[in-house]
């Protein structure tokens, strides 16, 4: 179970405060009907946060045995050493978009100091690697969404090159092509783990598959290649 507090309907807008966290991990408990959240994540970086508030909700969560553990969500490193400056719990994951097509993630430190090409712009500000660093799991979520939140990119006649390449090698392994995708992040050395965030069963069976494909790295490039992104 991974709830994620801080954003909040009507509005929206998020809050981290004391009392939000609070009152959400106790709603969230009484929805699941259980005792404890396994990791609870703060859902965006919330502009007005007080990294103390967030300090005192976690270790009364922590004392009270309703949480296991703590990360974020959307987070840049920054965001995470301001919360780390009094939270003394270890931040266990930062949720963040991580697709082929959608791989800026990753994308940016390939075309490093290459002023001409777009790709070169870092939006993530090292995020990453940050997190290698640092021993925080990176959970990919939208593994299928082309873009945020701008339709599924397997199977979709927008991107005839990846899923050329995206079909080919689900028939050499056997397995949907959404495994494929799937592959595609779990294949990095940083151990991510992905959100998939469906209710289907078939969906969910087919996803796990990519997890234990062997992709070769160049079939991993060539994957990127193929959604649009610039290997110099």
């Amino acid at each position: 179970m991974t709830p994620l507090v801080g954003i909040v309907r009507p509005g929206p807008y998020y809050d981290f405060s004391y009392e939000h966290i609070i009152e959400s991990v106790d709603d969230s408990l009484a929805a699941l009907g259980t005792d404890y959240i396994y990791i609870l994540l703060l859902h965006r970086p919330d502009a007005l946060v007080e990294p103390e508030d967030v300090a005192n909700a976690f270790d009364e969560l922590e004392a009270a045995g309703k949480v296991r553990a703590f990360g974020v969500s959307n987070h840049a490193p920054g965001q995470i050493e301001l919360l780390k400056r009094d939270v003394k719990q270890p931040l266990v994951a930062d949720q963040l978009q991580l697709s082929i097509p959608h791989a800026d993630l990753v994308a940016q430190g390939l075309a490093m100091n290459m002023a001409a090409v777009d790709q070169a712009i870092s939006r993530d500000v090292g995020t990453l690697d940050y997190c290698r660093l640092n021993d925080i799991t990176v959970q990919a979520w939208s593994p299928f969404q082309s873009g945020f939140f701008t339709g599924h990119f397997v199977g979709s006649p927008d991107f005839p090159e990846l899923n050329a390449v995206i079909d080919r090698l689900a028939a050499k392994y056997d397995v949907p092509p959404i495994a494929i995708a799937v592959a595609w992040i779990t294949r990095h050395p940083a151990n991510m783990q992905v959100v998939i965030g469906t209710t289907s069963l078939e969906r969910v069976a087919g996803a796990a598959q990519g997890s234990n494909i062997p992709l070769t790295r160049p079939e991993w490039y060539e994957l990127f290649r193929a959604a649009g992104n610039t290997i110099l």
